[in-house]
């Protein structure tokens, strides 16, 4: 997971996540299996890569995103790694974003996201990138459109498949009020980005999984109403797992064979309070 970015503004950081390790108490039946979280501190191991030789079909998935992605990543890591992927979490809780809005955060949240990219497709050499729209995906459909489009090309010139994913319904406060019109430009701008890419990448519409009422059950956000806790990222991770599956010709695992793993204990649970 990439550093977080508190921009030169002196606005204190966007739900900046603490290391601190929490234990998270058991949580509710979900996908027909109980998640159990109480441990220590979540690390990047339980979601990060495979023992070699333990690939599927030699897929490897690298996910791209904010906070939110961050917070969907323990599961879907440990979804892929039940399945045989090789899984790296390259979220970042500052941004994460590819798009420069033209503004002095987009800017060095874009600059430093393609940064990191050019570092782990050279490292980690994936097969799949899937990107999830970020909440600082700002700036014009046009310009959005134009990010999405370079990160086909960079997906393609790696040998990877680009996976754009739209993000779950959050609750727009005030931070996000004034962005409210380019965030919601940006699932169309993905997804035309996807029909013009000649096949280097492809649209994931989320809502038919959240819905679009962040306030809403079926959304499963957490107290704060932007993240998701350990019953939501299960259910993304089921569902996106299946969806990457068919792209990158995987059969994902069943439910029962990763809910209940350590990844319900990761701190990142914890510290949005989940389960409390």
């Amino acid at each position: 997971m990439n550093s977080n970015y508190s921009g030169s503004t002196g606005r204190p950081h966007f739900r900046r996540l603490t290391s601190r390790a929490v234990c998270t108490a058991a949580v509710a039946a979900v996908l027909g299996v109980v998640l159990v979280g109480c441990g220590g501190q979540g690390s990047t191991d339980a979601a990060g890569p495979t023992k070699a030789g333990a690939t599927s079909k030699g897929a490897k998935v690298l996910w791209v995103g904010d906070s939110i992605a961050g917070a969907e990543a323990p599961a879907l890591g440990a979804a892929l790694k039940a399945s045989g992927v090789d899984f790296k979490d390259a979220s970042s809780d500052g941004g994460g974003t590819v798009v420069d809005g033209g503004d002095e955060i987009t800017g060095k949240i874009s600059g430093d996201t393609w940064k990191q990219l050019a570092t782990n497709i050279g490292s980690f050499k994936p097969t799949v990138i899937a990107y999830q729209v970020t909440t600082y995906d700002w700036g014009t459909q046009d310009k959005q459109r134009a990010a999405y489009e370079k990160l086909a090309r960079t997906a393609k010139d790696a040998g990877a498949k680009l996976v754009l994913v739209s993000a779950p319904p959050i609750k727009i406060d005030d931070f996000y009020k004034k962005h409210e019109p380019q965030m919601r430009t940006a699932p169309k701008a993905a997804e035309e980005a996807a029909k013009s890419s000649g096949g280097a990448a492809v649209y994931l519409d989320s809502s038919s999984l959240w819905g679009s009422d962040a306030a809403s059950a079926k959304a499963q956000r957490s107290s704060d109403g932007i993240h998701t806790c350990q019953q939501g990222a299960a259910a993304f991770a089921k569902w996106l797992s299946g969806e990457l599956g068919s792209q990158a010709g995987f059969q994902a695992a069943p439910v029962d064979a990763w809910a209940k793993g350590s990844w319900t204990g990761d701190a990142r649970y914890g510290n949005l309070k989940c389960g409390s």
